[in-house]
C-alpha cells in the first residue's frame, strides 16, 4: 500500500476538505452513491457529517456486485449511522451490457444512476453525487459519461482530492475504510468479449473469496473463457508462489469449473484488462503512420 503521508501536504489537503464540505451544504438534500469503497465511503461520512438525515445514501446491489462489499457497505452504514437504503439494479437484463464490449460500464452506470434518478425524483432530493475522485478523470472512464448525461454531481473530483488525499483525510476521520484496497464491480474481470453471466460472476466472487480466506488483501481472479488468470499484489507474490497454496488453489479453482488456472507473474494492476485495448490503440496508431 502506497504511504498517503508521501506527496501531501496537510494544509492543501485541509482547505481541499473545506471547499468539500461547502460544496455538500450547497446542494440541499443529497442522494450519495455509495458502494462501500474508499472514496465513496469518504463522500457519505461527510454527507452524512454536514447533512445529517439530509444525506441519504443509496448502495446498489446485483450479481456484479460481491457479496462481502455488500456485506461490509452494510456494516459500515450501521456503524457510523448513515441514513443506508439499497436498491436492487438489473444491469444483467441489458444485452449490450452482457455481451461485455469495451464500454460495458457506461450500461451498467446507465443502470444504476437511472434507479438514482427514480428514487431521487420520490424524495425530492436536490442532487446525486458519487465518489469519482480526481485521479479517475481522462483515460477509459465510460461510466464517467453515463454520470454526466444523467446530472451526477462528482464533488471530490470537483475540489481536486485524489486518492492518496482521500485516503489521508480517512484515516484521519478514523474511518476503517482507509486502507482499503480498490474493488471495481466483479464484471471488471472477465475478459471484453466474453458474455458477461451470473454463472461467471459467481465463480468469480467465489473464487476470490477463497483467496481472501487464503490471507491475501490485494488481488484479482480475471476470467479469459475458461481460464483463471490470478493476479497477486508484488508485497504477496512470494506466498503465492509456495508449492501448497499451488495444489490448494488449482484444486479450488476446478471445483469453480475453470479447466486452467495461472497465476500472473507481473503481479496485481489495477485496470489490468484495459491493457489489450491501450495496445490495440497503439497498433492502430502505428498503421496509420505506416500508411500515411
Amino acid at each position: 500500500m502506497t504511504d498517503v503521508n508521501q506527496g501531501i501536504t496537510a494544509e492543501p489537503v485541509e482547505s481541499k476538505e473545506k471547499r468539500l464540505r461547502c460544496l455538500m451544504r450547497s446542494y440541499g438534500r443529497v442522494l450519495v452513491a455509495y458502494s462501500g469503497g474508499v472514496d465513496s465511503t469518504y463522500l457519505a461520512y461527510v454527507a452524512n457529517d454536514e447533512l445529517g438525515s439530509e444525506a441519504i445514501c443509496v448502495t446498489g446491489i446485483s450479481a456484479s456486485v460481491a457479496a462481502y462489499q455488500r456485506d461490509e457497505a452494510s456494516r459500515f452504514a450501521k456503524r457510523i449511522g448513515l441514513n443506508h437504503r439499497t436498491i436492487t439494479t438489473d444491469e444483467l437484463s441489458d444485452p449490450r451490457y452482457s455481451a461485455n464490449p469495451s464500454n460495458r460500464c457506461y450500461f451498467c452506470k446507465s443502470e444504476l444512476y437511472s434507479k438514482l434518478s427514480t428514487l431521487s425524483d420520490e424524495m425530492n432530493i436536490d442532487a446525486i453525487v458519487d465518489g469519482t475522485n480526481a485521479d479517475d478523470v481522462g483515460g477509459h472512464r465510460p461510466g464517467m459519461t453515463a454520470a454526466k448525461e444523467s446530472g451526477v454531481h462528482s464533488p471530490l473530483a470537483d475540489v481536486g482530492l485524489t486518492k492518496d488525499e482521500i485516503r489521508f483525510l480517512s484515516r484521519l476521520a478514523g474511518l476503517p475504510q482507509w486502507d482499503k484496497p480498490s474493488s471495481p464491480c466483479l464484471a471488471s474481470r472477465i475478459a471484453y468479449g466474453v458474455p458477461v453471466t451470473i454463472e461467471r460472476l459467481s465463480k468469480v466472487d467465489r473464487a476470490e473469496s477463497f483467496l481472501r480466506e487464503s490471507g491475501f488483501n490485494e488481488f484479482r481472479v480475471r476470467v479469459h473463457g475458461d481460464l483463471a488468470r490470478i493476479e497477486i499484489a508484488p508485497s504477496e507474490m512470494k506466498k503465492a508462489l509456495s508449492e501448497a497454496f499451488a495444489a490448494r488453489t488449482a484444486a479450488r479453482f476446478a471445483e469453480l469449473g475453470f479447466t486452467y488456472v495461472t497465476l500472473d507473474l507481473f503481479g496485481f494492476r489495477s485496470g489490468a484488462m484495459n491493457e489489450v485495448l491501450e495496445r490495440n490503440r497503439q497498433a492502430s496508431e502505428d498503421l496509420l503512420k505506416e500508411t500515411a
